[in-house]
């Protein structure tokens, strides 16, 4: 400890650290001038949470009156502080609350669990080279862009001849359902493609877990009268279970940060039933008039930050306790 503490205390003061390693912090400074100019400088932004500010007009201090906007509440009297809340179901803002929740958390179950069945599927493969071409052709959607994914699939879904899945439909004798138009078939429809999309690429962590345990685990369980199910409910699930809880919770703190994939899919018909937090900022932004409130736009993105802050401050503490480590 007392020769740790003499190299802290013999530690060079800041100049002559940078005379001396001067290149380093030249290559530091285009890194440190794209943070403070695309990180720090647009926070300045936030001021405009408390203002009702109009294209065209002079931002107009109303302290929490958006907020109050945001969430329902609306003052009885202007003289009284009695504040009643509105039917929070009505609110647009709460509507796209509960989707961005709802749609995230579903979405990250569904591709969780396929991407465990599937990589537990190819781990028992015998043939090594039918495993790498299932994996890759398995991997390729996740390189496709959400703008690319979104146009396919309407082609696909596409009430018209150019529908696939309507064409088959009729050539059974059904009628044609316009699945991107009804919010419920938009819903069912959104978790089928991330599932399409994601799922090959999680497989990779998955895949990396198994390949790492033990063959002689296996062997054991063989010699101890163990089938291949067996095996997979005393070896591999086992093995899994730490995994399959970390990516849960990384992905859980990300689950405010629904944006592209809900607005590539959405059309005038299912908008309203299937904004998330982000694409409702989006439109309130650039949508929502000939005068948008921008100071209205800026309220819900910060609650949508700080509501990430609290489930990024939940998951790190959680990952602790799991993994012995935090994502921060």
């Amino acid at each position: 400890m007392q020769k740790q503490a003499k190299v802290i205390n013999n530690k060079k003061p800041l100049g002559p650290r940078i005379r001396k390693y001067w290149q380093f912090y030249l290559l530091f400074i285009p890194v440190l001038a794209f943070v403070i100019i695309f990180h720090y400088l647009p926070m300045y932004g936030i001021v405009y949470g408390f203002t009702e500010y109009k294209v065209g007009m002079t931002p107009k201090f109303v302290g929490l009156d958006q907020f109050r906007k945001l969430f329902g509440i609306v003052a009885s009297d202007a003289s009284e502080a009695t504040k009643m809340l509105a039917a929070r179901k009505s609110q647009p803002f709460w509507l796209a609350f509960q989707n961005t929740i709802v749609f995230s958390v579903i979405k990250l179950l569904l591709n969780t669990g396929f991407a465990v069945i599937i990589s537990i599927f190819l781990n028992e493969m015998i043939s090594t080279k039918f495993k790498k071409v299932t994996q890759t052709i398995i991997y390729l959607p996740h390189f496709m862009s959400w703008v690319v994914t979104a146009s396919v699939f309407t082609l696909l879904l596409a009430v018209g001849q150019s529908g696939l899945v309507n064409n088959l439909r009729r050539s059974v004798g059904l009628e044609a359902v316009n699945f991107l138009a009804e919010p419920g078939q938009w819903k069912i429809w959104y978790y089928i493609i991330n599932v399409w999309r994601e799922t090959g690429w999680q497989t990779i962590i998955f895949m990396a877990t198994l390949t790492s345990i033990d063959p002689g685990l296996y062997e054991a369980a063989a010699m101890d009268g163990a089938g291949r199910w067996k095996k997979m409910q005393y070896v591999t699930f086992p093995a899994l279970g730490n995994t399959i809880i970390t990516v849960l919770i990384l992905n859980l703190a990300k689950i405010m940060n629904l944006f592209e994939s809900v607005f590539v899919l959405q059309n005038d018909a299912v908008r309203n039933a299937t904004n998330v937090l982000q694409t409702l900022v989006y439109y309130e932004a650039f949508n929502s008039g000939a005068v948008p409130d921008l100071g209205y736009s800026v309220a819900i993105g910060l609650f949508r930050s700080i509501v990430g802050l609290v489930l990024m401050l939940i998951c790190n503490y959680a990952s602790k306790k799991v993994r012995g480590r935090g994502i921060m």
